[in-house]
């Protein structure tokens, strides 16, 4: 062998030894981002919704705000293309912990990757998920997630009722500490979840439901939708626990209307996600019973709520159902409507209906001397929305129990598998 050829050979061995480290060093950072044995857990999350009537984005950043429910040292993020009609393309995500309004805390702020990669194109109908991640997420605090978007994304995926305040600017900026020029909006856009990892932390409940659960009638900015006092309550009672808001204002049981149906959505919304060992089936009914349509019967919807529960047990997941908050005084109010809930409510409370708990939101809230109404000191004024005082009392009414045992009766005793 020549001078030549054996310095080529000897050129290109070190290269491959080179390439090899480079593996190493890329392959042990990411198995130091993920604990090895450790599941994901969910702590927050929000419902992808058709935008029908959006504009979408072109080269702008948005810097979304999420409040979480437990803490972790590793996260991850999820973007949805689930209702988007072409290709998008996200790039220059970043998550750190929020300073005030559209800052953030400098030091914390991480780069997030794809596939090992700072972008990620996301097929319509599909979701894309993160790389692990080394970050601190603190527990019950917000969290910034800002992602670029360098080209027309169409119609964009989103949770229109985010009762928070998120931001967009235009131009690639999601590293800056602070922006500048912003739009505001309180609705969420492609970001749909936000998971950890703690050894600590026992699983997911899912908080599925309407505009009640969604946060209707709570103030922006301040976290008092029902799902996160129940959030408090469990890290107050030392459960680390997390919590998923999956309500969207004006969603039904049975019908698409305001997003798909939750019979639709189940598998997508609680079934599937990370961690989950609970779902709390909420108000979606109420809006059944309102509908312009001919309203389903009431046994229509209590044969909904059983394939639910049905699906849910063959996913060893626990159902907690709860009974349907008063709504008398509402637009579309009617005495058949009152009745079907009643019927409702009793067929939830007995011993045949399945559910592995009750919640029993109608008991928490209504007038002991006008049980079809709010109590008044519960009312938002539109005699169909709890105010904050009313959200705060279905999250007092679910029992802690229900999370401290591996199976529960319906009275929150430790009970064996039925299923």
């Amino acid at each position: 062998m020549n001078k030549s050829r054996q310095r080529t050979t000897l050129a290109h061995a070190h290269l491959m030894t080179l390439v090899a480290m480079m593996v190493v060093v890329i392959l042990s950072s990411r198995a130091a981002a993920q604990d090895h044995g450790l599941s994901w857990t969910g702590t927050w999350a929000t419902s992808p919704m058709r935008d029908d009537a959006g504009k979408g984005f072109n080269r702008q950043t948005l810097r979304q705000i999420v409040h979480t429910s437990v803490g972790g040292q590793v996260a991850r993020i999820h973007i949805s293309n689930l209702f988007g009609a072409q290709p998008l393309t996200v790039a220059d995500v970043h998550i750190a912990q929020r300073s005030a309004d559209s800052s953030i805390v400098a030091a914390t702020d991480q780069k997030v990757q794809f596939g090992g990669l700072f972008s990620v194109t996301v097929q319509p109908g599909t979701e894309a998920i993160s790389d692990p991640v080394d970050f601190q997420v603190p527990r019950q605090a917000d969290v910034a997630i800002s992602i670029y978007l360098p080209n027309p994304t169409g119609l964009p995926t989103y949770h229109p009722s985010g009762f928070q305040t998120n931001y967009t600017a235009d131009g690639d900026v999601s590293g800056l500490a602070s922006l500048s020029g912003v739009k505001t909006t309180q609705s969420y856009y492609f970001l749909i979840n936000l998971d950890v990892q703690n050894k600590a932390v026992r699983g997911s409940v899912v908080t599925l439901g309407a505009s009640i659960t969604d946060g209707y009638a709570s103030t922006a900015d301040t976290n008092r939708r029902w799902p996160n006092d129940l959030a408090q309550k469990l890290l107050d009672a030392g459960l680390n626990i997390g919590v998923l808001n999956q309500g969207i204002s004006g969603n039904r049981l049975l019908a698409a209307g305001a997003g798909d149906s939750a019979e639709t959505r189940f598998d997508r919304d609680v079934l599937n996600e990370p961690g989950v060992r609970w779902v709390i089936f909420s108000d979606d009914p109420i809006n059944d019973l309102g509908s312009t349509a001919p309203p389903p019967t009431a046994d229509q919807l209590i044969a909904g709520i059983g394939r639910l529960i049905a699906r849910a047990h063959q996913k060893q997941i626990k159902f907690v159902c709860s009974t349907l908050t008063p709504y008398q005084g509402a637009a579309y109010w009617t005495s058949a409507g009152e009745a079907a809930r009643e019927q409702i409510n009793s067929f939830l409370r007995s011993r045949t209906s399945g559910c592995d708990a009750v919640v029993d939101q109608d008991a928490a809230t209504h007038d002991p001397l006008h049980p079809a109404q709010f109590l008044p000191a519960y009312d938002s004024g539109d005699h169909l929305h709890p105010n904050e005082a009313g959200l705060q009392a279905i999250a007092d009414a679910v029992n802690l129990s229900l999370f401290s045992h591996p199976g529960f009766s319906r009275t929150g005793a430790p009970a064996a598998k039925s299923h």
